[in-house]
Order: structure tokens, then sequence, then C-alpha cells
């Protein structure tokens, strides 16, 4: 066998090929996370939404979002009847 006169190791451009690829992979694939990630782009667990799970729970839940639901609906009735005034004014 040819041994350490191995004529491919003796190649400047072979190390760059080898090196290359392997250089890039090290350095991205270390501290991918303080590298590569937004701070604070997940929510914080007591910010986000709880989904009740007991039935009581569930229907103050419900009237919440109904009463909510109304309110916004009366109050675009309310700004709907004051731009049909104010167009009838004009």
């Amino acid at each position: 066998m040819a041994g350490p006169n191995l004529e491919v190791f003796k190649d400047e451009q072979f190390g760059m090929y080898i090196m290359f690829p392997i250089g890039i992979m090290y350095y991205f694939g270390t501290n991918l996370d303080k590298r590569f990630s937004v701070p604070d782009f997940w929510p914080a667990p007591g910010t986000t939404h709880k989904i009740p799970f007991e039935k009581e729970d569930i229907v103050s839940e419900l009237e919440r979002l109904r009463k909510r639901r109304l309110d916004r609906r009366a109050r675009r009735l309310e700004e709907s009847k004051t731009v049909v005034s104010q167009v009838g004014e004009e």
C-alpha cells in the first residue's frame, strides 16, 4: 500500500474541499439557540388562553363571550345610527 506518501492528501485543494463543508457545518451547527432565535417569540404561559374543562367554567365563559358579542353589536348599531343621521343632515 502507498502509506503516508498517498498523493491525495498532498493536494491543497483536497484539504479545502474537505475542510470547507466541515467548517460551515461547525459554524452553523453550534449555538443555534443563541444565534437564530427571536427573544420573547412565544407568549408566557400565564398570558395564553386557558380552556375551561368544568361545566361551570364553560357556562361562565359562554356568557362572557355572549355579553361581549352583544356589546359589540350594540356599539356597531349605535355607530351606524350616528352615521345615518349625519348623512341625513347633510
